[in-house]
């Protein structure tokens, strides 16, 4: 899927099914794997107090949430923008549980039926990684993705984070697709046979300095041997040629 959003919630603690509520939302769009800079994010009231822990986690205070808008108030907005994505979630059952929790008080259908799949890092990180720590900060230190700035959880930036940290986990899955259109029989065996005319496949180029080092190097080697290196041998030969 083309477009996939990274999203990332805060909460007032762990139960949705409790009445617990969400007090932040931070989405961050990818195009084609690409950071778009088209991100969404709200903070919300949640119409209730969050727990101490929860606090402790995001440190976003009761009385900073009493003036926010409330999840009614963001639902069209949020519902559009997610609509047809991939969602990308880092432990997605609970951030979808919250998500479409808040649909059901609204009595709106839930998230997951507005968009085209949800895929859980934590899962594909533990299939990676097995026996290994795999919360976003250990995912962070693991794939060299720089989260300097994260002294609490906020759903932005853990967003942010986390999109770094999927496309880390991911790369190489899409650098080359390509389609295979014919076969050959070899030993028996059907072998694809794939046109490479087809991709404009970058051909690098040694720069001066890197071309003046291998000669030198040759050089070396050339004398080490006397003289008898096979391409000093060929050299005169395909001068003729």
């Amino acid at each position: 899927m083309s477009r996939q959003i990274v999203l990332d919630t805060e909460t007032t603690g762990l139960s949705a099914q409790n009445g617990d509520r969400i007090i932040e939302i931070g989405c961050v769009e990818l195009l084609h794997r690409k950071l778009t800079g088209r991100n969404l994010h709200f903070y919300v009231n949640p119409e209730r107090d969050s727990h101490e822990d929860a606090l402790r986690v995001h440190g976003i205070s009761n009385e900073f949430l009493r003036d926010k808008p409330k999840f009614a108030a963001i639902a069209d907005e949020l519902a559009d923008y997610l609509q047809g994505a991939e969602l990308i979630i880092h432990n997605a059952p609970f951030d979808i549980g919250f998500l479409n929790k808040e649909m059901e008080l609204l009595g709106r259908p839930p998230i997951t039926r507005l968009v085209g799949g949800v895929t859980d890092t934590l899962v594909m990180a533990k299939e990676m990684f097995p026996g290994k720590r795999n919360s976003l900060d250990a995912l962070c230190d693991r794939l060299e993705v720089d989260n300097s700035g994260r002294t609490l959880h906020g759903a932005l930036l853990d967003a942010e984070l986390l999109a770094d940290v999927y496309i880390n986990m991911t790369r190489g899955q899409n650098a080359l697709v390509m389609e295979l259109e014919t076969t050959e029989q070899v030993g028996g065996v059907d072998v694809p046979q794939i046109d490479l005319s087809r991709f404009d496949l970058p051909v690098p180029r040694a720069s001066e300095s890197e071309l003046l080092a291998h000669e030198a190097l040759l050089a070396d080697l050339d004398k080490a041997t006397k003289g008898k290196t096979l391409w000093r041998v060929l050299e005169p030969q395909q001068a003729v040629a």
